[in-house]
């Protein structure tokens, strides 16, 4: 694995990495059957009469009839064999030092996360919980980032949903320089900015949807067209110790907006990014969310350049197409349930 990379001036970072060889595969390395194809798991979640069990691959036997399945990657983005030194500016480096985990959340290839149902995203967020809560007891683990890569214009080379679990020894610049404007309006103006941002798009024109917990809204200022977050109504620092109402909640919310997203747009790649507080104790205390990319146009260079951002679609007019569209995908999944 190769090393973390600054640049020459800027809070940006890079790491070099090795060429992914899965798009190459003609089977999925995800689905049953194909477990020897990946690390063996640390986690397989499976039903066994009418309750979950947290099982574990052991060297030559694979747990089968799993429901999701956790496993280190074969192609990391860091490593905790990461042997890379420390090097100065203006070639400053340091070690890519890091977990890297896949969690597979469906054993069905076809599923995406638009059709995962209720009950199979608690159980996929109750193991993201876990997963979060044993990274945080090891050495040199300072944040914890969780990614879902959606569609090949999203980065992703396998569509057998999943998603990433990847550890660092820093905090990621974007989430420092989030924590770092959010407590300087913390202490201006005694108010939590996330919670103030809630309560004003609460019933307002970029509203989506809510639930008894949860907001989905399109961003002020989204450097995406369509872009929505998914925030907690209440103010929230840690997502692992959010309770199993909760996550039930936020289950629905999900479900009920990715799939209202997948039918606003036809064959839609998108990212899905938690922006969660570190949590070790320190001031960088965030009111946790979840933002969603949907990639719908190239950047060009004013967006790549100089980070200003141009979208075709408003804010408004994409969270009036996404509303009508997600109240439709929630009323079905609450007739369901």
């Amino acid at each position: 694995m190769g090393a973390l990379r600054k640049d020459y001036v800027s809070e940006r970072f890079m790491i070099i990495g090795k060429e992914d060889k899965t798009s190459d595969l003609k089977k999925s390395p995800y689905a049953p059957g194909n477990e020897s194809m990946t690390n063996p798991s640390v986690l397989s979640l499976i039903a066994k009469n009418g309750m979950l069990q947290r099982l574990q691959d052991t060297e030559d036997d694979y747990v089968t009839n799993w429901l999701i399945r956790v496993f280190e990657s074969k192609n990391p983005t860091v490593s905790i064999n990461s042997e890379n030194s420390y090097s100065d500016r203006p070639h400053y480096s340091e070690p890519a030092y890091g977990y890297h985990y896949v969690v597979v959340a469906s054993p069905k290839e076809k599923d995406t996360f638009a059709t995962i149902d209720i009950e199979q995203w608690s159980n996929l967020l109750v193991v993201i919980q876990d997963r979060l809560r044993w990274l945080y007891t090891q050495k040199g683990v300072t944040y914890v980032s969780i990614y879902i890569n959606q569609g090949e214009a999203a980065g992703s080379n396998i569509n057998h949903p999943h998603l990433n679990i990847i550890s660092f020894s820093t905090i990621p610049p974007v989430i420092e320089a989030e924590a770092e404007a959010s407590h300087k309006i913390l202490n201006e103006k005694g108010v939590c900015p996330m919670c103030q941002t809630v309560n004003a798009e609460t019933g307002g024109p970029r509203q989506i949807l809510q639930t008894d917990s949860f907001i989905a809204f399109c961003p002020w200022a989204p450097s995406y067209s369509y872009e929505f977050w998914i925030s907690p109504k209440k103010h929230v620092t840690s997502f692992s110790k959010i309770t199993q109402k909760e996550i039930n909640d936020l289950s629905l919310i999900l479900r009920a907006t990715l799939g209202g997203l997948t039918k606003s747009i036809k064959n839609v790649s998108y990212n899905l990014v938690f922006h969660l507080s570190p949590e070790k104790k320190n001031s960088r205390q965030i009111h946790w969310h979840i933002e969603i990319y949907p990639v719908t146009d190239l950047w060009s260079g004013l967006e790549k350049g100089y980070g200003i951002f141009v979208n075709k679609t408003s804010p408004e007019q994409a969270a009036e197409k996404l509303g009508a569209a997600c109240r439709k995908e929630l009323a079905v999944l609450v007739g369901i349930v």
